[in-house]
């Protein structure tokens, strides 16, 4: 098994930045992806960003491409979402999920994930 903590969120201020932090730890050998997910108040889960565990390919939302950054430190185990420009729209709780094996070509699905974080609240104000 493979657990999961985020760290990070915060209130903040229309056009700041945060990193969010996703520490993983257990079965990390097996992982083969890391995804970001939000969901804001009354609305689903959408996917924000994702990064393959080994080769770091990244992938994002249309919504946050050119603000958000996701990277990795393969040493801590720990994946990173940097936000930039921040919107009130992206007031949400950010999840940090992982994928233990190749479910699809889609890395925007929350059901082809295995494991999630507890989530870490992002506000933003305008």
């Amino acid at each position: 098994q493979v657990q999961l903590v985020e760290s990070g969120g915060g209130l903040v201020q229309a056009g700041d930045s945060l990193r969010l932090s996703c520490a993983a730890s257990g079965r990390t050998f097996r992982l083969y992806a890391m995804g970001w997910f939000r969901q804001a108040p009354g609305k689903e889960r959408e996917f924000v960003a994702a990064i393959s565990w080994s080769a770091g390919n990244t992938y994002y939302a249309d919504s946050v491409k050119g603000r958000f950054t996701i990277s990795r430190d393969n040493a801590k185990n720990t994946r990173y979402l940097q936000l930039k420009s921040l919107k009130p729209e992206d007031t949400a709780v950010y999840y940090c999920a992982a994928r233990t094996k190749y479910y699809s070509s889609s890395y925007s699905r929350p059901n082809e994930y295995d494991a999630w974080g507890q989530g870490t609240q992002v506000t933003v104000s305008s």
